[in-house]
């Protein structure tokens, strides 16, 4: 029940006019057992052999669905996931957790060459039958097709941890701490102004990368942490001092954009940090040609 209402506050804190439909999905997935294809079959980037994770014992498994309705990039956030590999298999302790990436491409070589250049080097399940999302039938937004599962495969939470505070929640029960946060413990807020929250780059080659910074300013009483930088596209990565902001002080995030093949883009870069105002919503545009 615990882990139930932290999921309901983190999610409409996010956008309350959601709050029926989010409520729904909740109660439909929280305990839920997620069935596995009896074919699934994981390979890496470098390497075609396939291996059997699901045979394995895990005392908990983290579960993504990805499919190619949508920019595949954007979707998958490899370099999100290979920081919060090594985050949770720092924290973890004793405990063994797997992860269980399953990539519904439209196109295979895509994925492959994703892969490739992220050197994401953890096995992932080209599922080319959509049968894990056929067999379970994932709730449409993709921010409802990531699972904490326990050892029998029941789901502990649900949600994407690319959400500061989904990850949040998937760290403590892994830690075995109790949700939610204890008294005393809330987060200090403090106050922050921004030059722009959009930048147009124009028109430009698109095999050149293009720049743009943003400047948050401590405009409070107490330091600014940026607790988490979250992009729409794995072509948009962001750069920023990961120190404390002390008051009237100034921070630069500096988002680099590298097109992967001709196009007009609208790019989105979500700043989750302790001022009030959080989640601050940033914007890059232009014509990539």
């Amino acid at each position: 029940m615990r882990v139930f209402l932290m999921l309901l506050l983190v999610f409409y804190s996010c956008d309350g006019n959601r709050k029926e439909a989010i409520d729904s999905i909740v109660k439909r997935w929280m305990g839920k057992e997620i069935l596995f294809p009896g074919n699934s079959s994981f390979i890496t980037y470098d390497s075609k052999d396939s291996v059997d994770f699901l045979s394995m014992k895990s005392d908990y498994r983290i579960v993504t669905y990805v499919n190619s309705e949508t920019c595949f990039s954007c979707n998958l956030r490899l370099p999100f996931w290979k920081g919060f590999i090594i985050e949770v298999d720092s924290v973890s302790l004793d405990k063994n957790i797997s992860f269980l990436f399953y990539f519904y491409p439209k196109n295979k070589s895509d994925l492959y060459a994703l892969l490739e250049r992220h050197k994401f080097i953890y096995p992932v399940c080209v599922d080319e039958e959509d049968s894990l999302n056929r067999l379970n039938h994932f709730p449409t937004d993709m921010a409802f097709q990531t699972f904490l599962l326990d050892s029998d495969n029941k789901v502990l939470a649900i949600g994407n941890p690319i959400n500061p505070k989904v990850k949040e929640l998937y760290l403590k029960i892994i830690q075995d701490e109790k949700s939610g946060r204890k008294d005393g413990s809330k987060v200090t807020k403090t106050k922050m102004d921004i030059d722009r929250t959009l930048v147009s780059l124009g028109k430009f080659d698109w095999q050149k990368e293009q720049k743009a910074v943003f400047v948050l300013k401590n405009t409070g009483d107490k330091p600014l942490v940026i607790q988490s930088v979250a992009t729409s596209c794995g072509c948009t990565s962001v750069e920023y001092s990961k120190e404390p902001v002390r008051p009237d002080n100034s921070l630069e995030l500096c988002v680099t954009y590298k097109a992967e093949h001709p196009e007009h883009f609208d790019k989105t870069i979500t700043v989750y940090c302790n001022a009030a105002s959080s989640p601050i919503v940033l914007q890059i545009t232009g014509t990539a040609r």
